[in-house]
Parts: C-alpha cells; structure tokens; sequence
C-alpha cells in the first residue's frame, strides 16, 4: 500500500486555492484603499488640468506675440465666454470680426482670418476670464494693446493669472501661491 508522505500532502495543500475569507478580506482592504485614494486623484487630475491650460494659454501669447512680428501683420487674442465654457481665437482683423465658441470653430467675417482657436471646456474644471475681450498685438514692436490680465480659475481656489503689458510680455502668477510652480501675485 502506497500511503502519500507527508511532504507530499503539504504540496497538495500548498496548491489548493484562496479561501472565500481570504478573498473578502482581500477585496476589503482594495475598497478601502480606492476610497481613500479617489480625492486625491481627482485632486491630481483637476491640477494638471489647470497647469495644462495655463502652460497653453502662455505659449500661445508668446506665439501671437512673435507671429505678429514674422507676418508683419497686426494680430489679436480674442475672449469668448460662454455657459458651457469659454474660448479664444488669434485673428487678424477687427475684434469684432472673429468669435469662438466651445462647440467648434472660429466664424470670422469680412478680411478677418483665424490663426488658431482653442477652447476651455466647463467640463475639465478649468474656466478663462480676463479683464479685456481682445489685445492687438502690433508687429513693428511686439507690443500688446490694452495690457490685461488673463486668468484660468480651477477648483480649490487655484488659479493662474497671465499679466500682459505693454511691451507685450507676459508675467504668470498665482493668487496666494495656490498653484505649484507659480509666484504669489
């Protein structure tokens, strides 16, 4: 007779599958610690979704700025908001001659031409406002006119504000130094 050693009937032991318990607690403890990690993630998710449109709006000041200059050809940054976001278009011509909304494109009339619009969906958390509805930028100097604050408004009070001034330059800041990276203003 042929009786199994012990060392193989703690093999067939160590093979056999995980308990009902062990498994509730396993998926206990996985809850528990999604739970725990969910606001901060979207904590995360809603900071990178300001620095992004801040780090665009920047660039594209700058792009307008040198753009003007290389077209020989005076170009404008207008605002647009509207109830399911906001959004802006670098245009030549009047600035009442190109408007945006979040749902597509830029409609320019008469001798105006879109350069590029973006927009900034209520959706991501992130809102832009300014304190100006459209800046020339001037192609002999690089100069910006009217100066004007733009600023991008996410959750938990963060914000970024780009200042632009006549030398058309831009200085970003954060009130109260809420958004990494950023200078109080």
């Amino acid at each position: 007779m042929n009786t199994p050693t012990a060392s193989a009937r703690n093999a067939r032991r160590r093979h056999r599958g995980v308990t009902l318990i062990e498994a509730c607690v396993v998926l206990a403890v996985t809850v528990i610690a999604a739970t725990t990690a969910a606001p901060g993630l979207q904590d995360l998710i809603d900071t990178r979704r300001l620095e992004g449109a801040a780090t665009q709006l920047a660039t594209d000041l700058q792009f307008i700025r040198t753009e003007a200059v290389a077209r020989n050809l005076p170009l404008r940054l207008s605002l647009h908001a509207s109830p399911g976001g906001s959004c802006y278009v670098i245009h030549s011509g009047a600035a009442d001659q190109c408007h945006c909304d979040v749902a597509g494109a830029a409609q320019c009339r008469g001798d105006a031409r879109e350069i590029k619009t973006v927009t900034v969906a209520g959706i991501d958390r992130v809102a832009l406002q300014g304190n100006v509805g459209s800046m020339l930028f001037d192609p002999l100097h690089g100069t910006a006119s009217p100066t004007g604050t733009l600023r991008l408004l996410g959750t938990q009070g963060r914000a970024v504000h780009h200042v632009v001034n006549v030398m058309g330059r831009v200085r970003s800041c954060s009130p109260q130094a809420l958004a990494r990276g950023y200078r109080a203003c």
